[in-house]
C-alpha cells in the first residue's frame, strides 16, 4: 500500500513516486500546511486547481481542538476536511517542546542568526537568556504540557503521539522526538537524542500494536554536532522507519547544509526523506541537491496573509502604494485563478481596504507558484539539468 522508488537522478538529487493509499505523489514535493486541518484561507478545491499533492496537518493542535476522537468519529481527516489526496501529520513534538524551550530560549520555528536564516520562526539574537515559566516538562515515559488553550495538563508519550495520529487517519505520520533548541549545548542534545531514539522505537512497537497501515517516519536529531546527527542518521536508516525526517531547529542556511552532509552518506537511500518545517525557496534547491524528496513550510501561505507574493524571483509587497494603479497580474506566466482574472492594483485594493477576499488571492497564487516551482524541479533533473537551475535560483 505504501512504496518510494527513485524513477530518476542527478548526482543526489532524485525524482521518486511516492505510493499512498489516497494516490501516487511524485518527489520532490512541498506540502503546504494546515495547522488546523486547513490551509489557511484556502478550500480544498483552491489546492487540487493549482496542483497541490499532498497536505500537513498537526497533531498538536488538532489534539487538543477539537480532539482525535471527535475527527475519528467523523471519517478521518481525509472526510474531515474534505481532501482525497495524501496527508501527512507531525508528531507535534515541535509545538510540544517549543513550550518549553522556545520560552526559556526564546526560540520559535524559524531561528535567525545574522543575516543568514533557515525559515523554520524568530530569535531574538543578542540578548541574554531570562529563565521563564516552562509549560513543558519531559522525562523519560514522555513530556508533559501546558495546552495553550485552557491550561490543562497533558501526558503525551510516544504511544499517544502514534495514537492520536492514527484517530486522525493520515497517510503518514511522524514518531514523537524532542525537538532541542539550537542553544542546547553538547551534553543535553546527545541525552536527548538518545531519549528520542528510544521514543522512537516505542512509536514502532506502538504502531505494530495497533496493527496500523500507516507509514512512520523517523526523525533524526542531534542539534548541530555532527556525530551526533551521523549517529541519528544510522539509527534512522537502519530501524524498520518507513521515511526519514530531518529534525531540529537548524540555526542557519549554511548549517542545514552541512547537517545536511553529514548525514547523506549514511541514509538509506529507498526511504524518502523529509526535511522537517524547511520550505523558502533557496533551502528547497539546497536541500533538493543534496537528496531530499519532501518539504512543508508556513511561509508561502504567512506571506500571502502579509501582502508578499512571489512573482519570478521577487516577493512583491502587495501592500505598497507602487500598485494602486498596476493592472498587470502578479505574474504574468501564471495560470492561476489570481492572475487570469485580478490585477496587482486589486489585490493591492483589498489588502489596504483589509478585505478578506485579498488572504485567498494572494495564497492561491503563492502556493500555485510552489507546486510549478516543484514541477520544474523535478522535470530539470529527469532531464539532468537541475544544476543549471539551481544554480540560476540559488545565486539570485
Amino acid at each position: 500500500m505504501f512504496d518510494f522508488k527513485v524513477v530518476s537522478s542527478e548526482k543526489k538529487a532524485r525524482v521518486g513516486k511516492l505510493t499512498t493509499p489516497h494516490g501516487v505523489v511524485e518527489t520532490p514535493v512541498f506540502l503546504p500546511v494546515g495547522t488546523q486541518a486547513t490551509v489557511k484561507a484556502l478550500t480544498p478545491e483552491d489546492l487540487k486547481a493549482v496542483s497541490c499533492q499532498m497536505v500537513l496537518a498537526n497533531t498538536y493542535h488538532l489534539y487538543l481542538r477539537p480532539g482525535a476522537e471527535v475527527i475519528a468519529k467523523l471519517g478521518g481527516l481525509h472526510k474531515f476536511m474534505h481532501w482525497d489526496r495524501p496527508i501527512l501529520t507531525d508528531s507535534g513534538g515541535f509545538q510540544v517542546f517549543s513550550l518549553g524551550f522556545g520560552i526559556e530560549h526564546e526560540v520559535g520555528k524559524i531561528f535567525q542568526a545574522g543575516e543568514e536564516h533557515v525559515v523554520m520562526g524568530e530569535y531574538s539574537g543578542g540578548r541574554a537568556l531570562v529563565p521563564r515559566t516552562k509549560l513543558c516538562k519531559v522525562e523519560e515515559e514522555g513530556p508533559t504540557f501546558v495546552s495553550h488553550i485552557d491550561g490543562s495538563v497533558h501526558f503525551f508519550p510516544p504511544e499517544k503521539s502514534v495514537e492520536v495520529q492514527e484517530k486522525l487517519g493520515a497517510d503518514f505520520i511522524v514518531a514523537l522526538d524532542e525537538c532541542t533548541s539550537p542553544l542546547h549545548d553538547y551534553d543535553y542534545t546527545k541525552v536527548s537524542m538518545e531519549r528520542s531514539h528510544r521514543w522512537e522505537k516505542r512509536s514502532l512497537k506502538e504502531l505494530k500494536r495497533l496493527k496500523s497501515l500507516k507509514g512512520l517516519f523517523g526523525v533524526v536529531q542531534g542539534g548541530p554536532f555532527e556525530d551526533l546527527r551521523v549517529e541519528s542518521a544510522k539509527f534512522v536508516s537502519k530501524n524498520d522507519f518507513f521515511g526519514v525526517g530531518i529534525g531540529g531547529a537548524l540555526i542557519s542556511r549554511s548549517k542545514m547544509v552541512e547537517i545536511l552532509d553529514w548525514i547523506n552518506p549514511h541514509l538509506d537511500p529507498e526511504k524518502p526523506r523529509h526535511l522537517l518545517g524547511i520550505g523558502t525557496i533557496p533551502d528547497i534547491f539546497l536541500a533538493v541537491e543534496r537528496g531530499v524528496d519532501m518539504f512543508d513550510c508556513v511561509v508561502p501561505t504567512r506571506l500571502a496573509r502579509m501582502g508578499k507574493v512571489f512573482s519570478g524571483r521577487e516577493t512583491l509587497d502587495l501592500f505598497k502604494t507602487a500598485f494602486k494603479t498596476d493592472d498587470k497580474p502578479i505574474e504574468r506566466a501564471c495560470d492561476c485563478e489570481t492572475c487570469q482574472n485580478y490585477s496587482r492594483a486589486y489585490v493591492h485594493h483589498l489588502f489596504r481596504s483589509r478585505e478578506l477576499l485579498a488572504y485567498r488571492l494572494a495564497s492561491v497564487h503563492n502556493v500555485a507558484f510552489m507546486m510549478r516551482l516543484m514541477a520544474r524541479i523535478r522535470k530539470a533533473i529527469s532531464e539532468k539539468k537541475f544544476a543549471k537551475l539551481a544554480a540560476d535560483w540559488v545565486k539570485s
